[in-house]
C-alpha cells in the first residue's frame, strides 16, 4: 500500500535530518524533483549501510541481507512483502531507515527510481563482498574499491541524475574521485571508532599523513568535477559538502575530532550567500 503523499514526505525528510548531518542541509537546498531523488537515494544507501555496519549483527546474516537486497532493488518492481519477510527475524536490531527502504523507493519520483534501486543494488553487492573481507584493506588498489562501492558509486549515480534531470553532463572518473575523497575524510575522522570494531582502511604501512594526501587528491578531483556543472541548484548542492569536508580536515590536521556545530553552519550559510 503506498502511503500519503504527504506523510511520506514528512517522513523522509525527518528521518533524513536524524540520520545524515552532512548531506540533510545541501538535499533540502534541492528543487523539488531532485530533492525527492536524491532524498530517496541517500536514504536508501542508508538504510543498507546501516546493515553493513551493525555491531551485532553476524557477519554471515549481513552478507545474505546485502545480497537478497541487491536481488530485490534489480527487480522491474520492488517487493515490500519480500523485502518485509527479509528483514523479520532481525527487525528488532534495524533502525526506522533500514525497515523503511521500499518507503524510500515510494519517495523517488518515478521517472529517477530506476537510478536509485540500481546504484543501491551495485552498493549492497559491494557492501556483501567488503563484509565477507572483514573490511581488511591491504593495499591502496583495495582501498579504491573499497571507497568506490560505499562513495565513488554515489558520485557517478549522481552524475546520471544530473544529466536525466537536465542534461548536465559531468566526468564520470572525477565523480567518483568526489566520493572517494568524502570518504578519505570520514575514515581518518573514524579511525579511533573504526579501531574499537576491528576494521582499519589503511593500506599496509600507511600513516595517517598518506590518507591525508590520498583524500586531499581526491578532493581535487571533486573541485574538477563542479568545474562542468552550469545548473546553480546542482552546483550549490555539491558545493556544501566538499567545503565541509575540507574544513573537516584542517580540523583533523589540528588535532581536533571534528568541526563544532558552529563552524558547519558558518560554512553553510558562507556558500548559500556566495
Amino acid at each position: 500500500m503506498v502511503m500519503d503523499t504527504k506523510q511520506l514526505n514528512h517522513d523522509a525528510m525527518r528521518v533524513l535530518k536524524e540520520t545524515s548531518r552532512t548531506f540533510y542541509i545541501p538535499i533540502k537546498l534541492l528543487r523539488t524533483k531532485l530533492r525527492k531523488t536524491v532524498g530517496s537515494a541517500y536514504l536508501c544507501m542508508r538504510a543498507i549501510d546501516e546493515i553493513e555496519d551493525h555491531v551485532e549483527l553476524d557477519a554471515m546474516v549481513k552478507q545474505t541481507l546485502l545480497r537478497e537486497i541487491s536481488q530485490l532493488l534489480s527487480e522491474t518492481t520492488f517487493n515490500k512483502e519480500a523485502y518485509k519477510s527479509l528483514i523479520d527475524p532481525h527487525i528488532d536490531m534495524l533502525p526506522e531507515v533500514t525497515i523503511r527502504l521500499g518507503d524510500w523507493l515510494e519517495f523517488c519520483p518515478e521517472d529517477m527510481v530506476d537510478l536509485v534501486k540500481a546504484y543501491t543494488s551495485e552498493m549492497a553487492i559491494g557492501m556483501a563482498k567488503w563484509v565477507k573481507r572483514d573490511w581488511h584493506v591491504q593495499t591502496v588498489e583495495d582501498l579504491d574499491e573499497y571507497t568506490y562501492y560505499v562513495a565513488g558509486l554515489v558520485g557517478v549515480m549522481l552524475s546520471d541524475i544530473w544529466k536525466r534531470y537536465d542534461g548536465t553532463q559531468t566526468n564520470r572518473d572525477l565523480a567518483i574521485g568526489y566520493g572517494r575523497g568524502l570518504q578519505a575524510v570520514n575514515v581518518l575522522r573514524n579511525i579511533d571508532e573504526d579501531a574499537e570494531r576491528g576494521v582499519q582502511f589503511f593500506p599496509n604501512n600507511w600513516t595517517k599523513e598518506d590518507m591525508f594526501q590520498y583524500a586531499e587528491e581526491n578532493l581535487k578531483q571533486a573541485d574538477l568535477y563542479m568545474k562542468d556543472i552550469q545548473t546553480k541548484n546542482i552546483l550549490l548542492f555539491c558545493k556544501i559538502p566538499l567545503a565541509l569536508a575540507k574544513k573537516t580536515l584542517k580540523v583533523l590536521k589540528s588535532g581536533h575530532d571534528k568541526m563544532t556545530r558552529q563552524e558547519v553552519e558558518a560554512t553553510v550559510e558562507k556558500i548559500i550567500n556566495e
